[in-house]
């Protein structure tokens, strides 16, 4: 399995099915290009249960960051998103699926963990869904959770 493979919704999908999601999250946020070990453990440490993949409305993501205008808890200026946005938005467009994005699931609201950039390439693609693997505090909320409709 090549690199892009070991980090797409198929692949997360079967790590759901072997009940290994969690796993499948710390090595995607540990692997080159998200190169981010300290999330993966802080997520790895925080949810031990773990849903997906899910494919969630882009509008009820609380985002990190992304351009003024969206719903973001930091707005940035257009000028500090990375070149490869655009990019993205257009290999979304011509059909390449993203691996899913990381999000965590608080008092009924879902919060993006890792992925800005894909979502707002997604979100430049037109698109209004993303694919995402959700953490939670608890299993309970884990089995209760619907993904919810867009607003």
């Amino acid at each position: 399995m090549t690199d892009p493979d070991r980090y797409s919704i198929d692949a997360a999908r079967a790590a759901a099915e072997r009940d290994e999601l969690g796993d499948w999250v710390a090595d995607f946020l540990a692997s080159p290009g998200s190169d981010n070990g300290a999330l993966a453990a802080a997520l790895i440490d925080r949810f031990r249960w773990w849903l997906g993949p899910v494919q969630v409305p882009l509008d009820l993501l609380n985002r990190l960051a992304g351009p003024a205008g969206e719903p973001v808890l930091v707005p940035v200026d257009e000028d500090y998103w990375r070149d490869d946005v655009e990019e993205l938005g257009e290999k979304v467009t011509e059909g390449w699926e993203p691996p899913p994005v990381i999000a965590s699931y608080h008092d009924g609201e879902l919060f993006l963990e890792d992925g800005n950039h894909r979502v707002e390439g997604v979100r430049r693609s037109g698109a209004d869904r993303t694919w995402a693997v959700i953490g939670f505090d608890t299993a309970e909320e884990r089995d209760s959770f619907r993904v919810p409709s867009a607003t």
